[in-house]
């Protein structure tokens, strides 16, 4: 919805999963010479401050990467996260964080391309600014990035991750996401394609991860983690997951060694779990 602002939740418990995860895949496709584009559906803003305006509001981001910032014991994944993080931060204090087009711009080679889009007016705008500097490398357009994608698969290098992220304010993005995803499999095959969606008490975000299983891709895996029980009002997101389909082949074992850990430290009470799975042909 043209209402939404991610800059609300900066930092939270999705955006760990959801930057772990996207570090993981960036890495993994420049491992091999030929270049590759990142297409980010539903930017945002790229980059936020933690310490003032919407972020500084609800503060979600001290139960989310604030909880990690000082320990010394972070597993290999999650220390790479943090230590990304930090980037934005030099003077070690928690003040900014990097949106999802800032995590791909960072762990990507000069050679590798981006493609966002953003339809709130402002945040399209504030994206623009913040990649200005990056040049050719980034190109941001203002608009729906669900319709976007049928103009930018498949990418000319054939190599290609789509991180597709919606607020799923409106209901509608949960079937929107299904068909974008069956009709950018039909165009661009043996792209990676990572989705994230929140973990509620509603029918549409359970059924979700059931539905990307059926979609016609040659391997897929889930994860999702939940920090706590859900509400019994049946308010409030209790977790998130990420459902990517033909991930990597080594990013099972990087999940068994890491979503434990996460578990621990960001759960919030005695229902906090993950959920790890992936197709027969991972």
């Amino acid at each position: 919805m043209l209402s939404y602002r991610h800059a609300f939740h900066a930092g939270n418990h999705a955006d760990v999963l959801k930057h772990l995860l996207l570090i993981q895949l960036t890495r993994y496709l420049g491992q091999k010479d030929k270049p590759f584009w990142y297409v980010d559906t539903h930017s945002g803003a790229g980059c936020y401050a933690l310490d003032a305006g919407y972020a500084a509001k609800l503060s979600e981001f001290r139960e989310g990467v604030g909880r990690l910032w000082e320990r010394k014991d972070l597993p290999p994944a999650v220390a790479e996260y943090v230590a990304l993080v930090r980037e934005l931060n030099p003077d070690g204090r928690l003040r900014a964080y990097p949106g999802s087009p800032w995590v791909a711009l960072h762990t990507m080679r000069e050679q590798d391309r981006l493609r966002l889009f953003e339809l709130h007016s402002k945040d399209a705008r504030l994206l623009k600014e913040n990649f200005e500097a990056a040049g050719k490398r980034v190109i941001v357009e203002a608009g729906d990035g669900f319709a976007g994608l049928k103009a930018v698969l498949p990418p000319p290098p054939r190599r290609g991750l789509v991180l597709i992220d919606p607020s799923y304010e409106d209901k509608q993005d949960y079937e929107r996401v299904f068909h974008e995803l069956k009709e950018g499999l039909a165009r661009f095959p043996t792209g990676t394609y990572a989705v994230w969606y929140p973990q509620l008490t509603r029918l549409d975000a359970h059924e979700l991860p059931e539905r990307l299983k059926r979609l016609p891709a040659k391997s897929w895996l889930h994860v999702a983690l939940r920090v706590s029980t859900p509400a019994k009002d049946g308010f409030g997101m209790h977790g998130s997951g990420m459902f990517v389909l033909n991930p990597p082949w080594t990013l099972f074992a990087t999940l068994q060694e890491t979503m434990p850990y996460l578990v621990a430290a960001l759960g919030l009470d005695e229902g906090a779990g993950f959920t790890l799975e992936q197709s027969e042909e991972g």
